[in-house]
């Protein structure tokens, strides 16, 4: 295995919220309040929609998809979700520091160094913005033909704190049986104070429709029954995967940089500056803390940015 390489699901598509478009000679996000699911091919106008999108969304209401039927990859919630608070360098979007709250990897002259980490607010590099909550969900779509999974990619707090809740709960309440579970994704709206009564939206999971808590803990026993007595291994795939996950010190490879740039520091933001930087005294330049500032500002108005 190659060393400083993470190892993670196979994805065969995109979970989205909304796409980037062009606005005025710049790539932009536009918000939406439904689910795309994509492949991970674009053309000239955008992500080519997968086979999936048009199959499920034809049963939707309004022919909006804000439901889909999942099923979890592994027993391990965190597995499923990785969720850290990062900074990207906003000229090539590479991660420079990556944290949890208590310690973070962080890029500097010395290299990749371990250093703690007091959350967004209260550090001075990270603060007014340049560091936000990053999550990406695994989940797998359809027949159960093989372990390939959709991603689906968010900075958006609602949704990684929701996403966070609900696998454990689920792994508890089925007695570890969380890739077992039949589930869906779910597009929810609420309204704050701070988006001004305009409605939100974030992503949740619940059990699969038309099927109460018990039912769906019921066939989560028997389909961990069947599996097993098939021969397969869950344990054995969530060590590997958990191997795979450590191996490398950033999830996120240099091709999916610059999508993640693209979705998360649009041109309006990022065109004129230098990118963030990261040494043992930079902090954000004023200019573009005001930015930041003001662009955290609009995004409580609309929904989180996801992607």
């Amino acid at each position: 295995m190659i060393k400083g390489l993470a190892i993670t699901p196979p994805v065969l598509g995109r979970i989205s919220i909304g796409r980037v478009v062009e606005k005025h000679g710049k790539r932009l996000p536009e918000k939406d309040d439904q689910f795309t699911i994509t492949t991970q091919v674009q053309n000239k106008d955008g992500w080519v929609l997968h086979p999936l999108d048009a199959s499920l969304r034809k049963d939707a209401p309004n022919g909006k998809l804000r439901s889909i039927p999942v099923k979890m990859l592994f027993n391990d919630p965190d597995l499923n979700l990785r969720a850290e608070y990062t900074m990207f360098d906003r000229r090539n979007g590479r991660p420079l520091c990556v944290g949890n709250g208590e310690t973070c990897r962080r890029v500097s002259r010395n290299g990749i160094e371990s250093l703690p980490c007091p959350s967004p607010d209260a550090c001075e590099v990270g603060r007014d913005g340049a560091c936000k909550p990053y999550g990406r969900l695994n989940v797998r779509i359809g027949e159960e033909k093989d372990l390939g999974t959709f991603i689906f990619r968010t900075t958006g707090f609602n949704s990684i704190r929701t996403l966070t809740a609900r696998l454990a709960y689920f792994k508890a309440i089925s007695g570890n049986r969380l890739a077992c579970m039949p589930l869906n994704l779910t597009l929810r709206g609420k309204s704050t104070t701070q988006s001004h009564r305009a409605p939100i939206y974030f992503v949740d999971l619940a059990v699969r429709e038309g099927m109460s808590l018990d039912d769906a803990v019921i066939q989560a026993v028997e389909t961990d029954q069947k599996r097993r007595e098939s021969g397969l291994d869950q344990e054995a795939l969530d060590q590997a995967a958990r191997s795979g996950f450590a191996n490398g010190l950033f999830e996120d490879s240099v091709e999916e940089r610059a999508d993640v740039l693209a979705e998360f520091y649009p041109e309006e933001d990022s065109g004129n500056s230098n990118g963030a930087s990261i040494n043992n005294n930079s902090q954000a330049p004023s200019g573009l803390k005001a930015k930041l500032g003001a662009r955290a500002q609009q995004a409580a108005t609309n929904t989180e940015g996801e992607t």
